[in-house]
């Protein structure tokens, strides 16, 4: 299973992060996530841990892993 797939224009990846554990914790990490620029959509579900990201291009790493930092959160990976 690949964690990165693209359709019509678009990347759609998902992460692992550890730490999330309710409604309150997946708005976080989707808001701070959202704001990185080419960002189009984000679900994070706390009870799997995973966030899955759709994006106009792949996106850096590290970017998403200061995002999740700033939610307060631990980025593993891609899922």
């Amino acid at each position: 299973m690949t964690a990165q797939t693209g359709t019509q224009g678009s990347v759609t990846t998902v992460y692992q992060v550890s730490g999330m554990s309710c409604g309150h914790c997946e708005g976080s990490v989707s808001g701070e996530i959202s704001a990185i620029p080419g960002v189009s959509s984000v679900k994070a579900v706390a009870s799997t841990g995973e966030v899955t990201v759709v994006s106009a291009a792949a996106l850096d790493e590290n970017a998403v892993r200061a995002a999740v930092d700033e939610a307060g959160f631990e980025l593993v990976g891609q899922a």
